[in-house]
């Protein structure tokens, strides 16, 4: 059966989840600030342009993207995990689930936003990346609160 199967491999699932969740969030939270950069240090169709378009392309197409969907893979793992003790009456996996679905969709915004830059239509400030860059952080914290302390 597989719960019995989940059962087995939940250290090993844990740990996984773990480490996907570390090198997403690793990339969320750099890939905003290459954008900073990219806007406010950066000329359009000059040789850093096409540097800059290079590194945001590698970090979210050989970070971000594998370990978002490793993160996910693992993470409804653990959903499906009798141990892992994930009881939907409770509010905590709710909030934790709209937590990462916010995850998912600023991970989405971010691709959206290379795209601008890739075609030269990029309109946002440094500032407004900035100010995006918070969204990662205050996400983690629901995430991590409705984890360990389970509100």
């Amino acid at each position: 059966m597989i719960t019995d199967f989940l059962a087995e491999v939940y250290p090993w699932t844990k740990a996984l989840h773990v480490i996907s969740v570390i090198a997403w969030m690793a990339g969320l939270f750099y890939l905003p600030r290459l954008y900073v950069y990219h806007v406010e240090q950066v000329e359009a169709g000059s040789p850093t342009d096409a540097m800059f378009q290079t590194m945001e392309r590698r970090l979210l197409k050989a970070i971000i993207n594998p370990a978002s969907v490793a993160t996910w893979i693992f993470g409804l793992a653990l959903v499906f995990t009798p141990q892992a003790g994930v009881y939907w009456n409770e509010i905590w996996p709710w909030t934790k689930a709209v937590s990462v679905l916010g995850m998912t969709w600023f991970h989405h915004w971010l691709g959206w936003r290379r795209k601008d830059f890739l075609k030269a239509r990029n309109t946002r400030s440094g500032r407004h990346y900035r100010m995006m860059n918070e969204v990662p952080t205050i996400l983690m914290v629901m995430i991590v609160l409705s984890v360990i302390v389970k509100f």
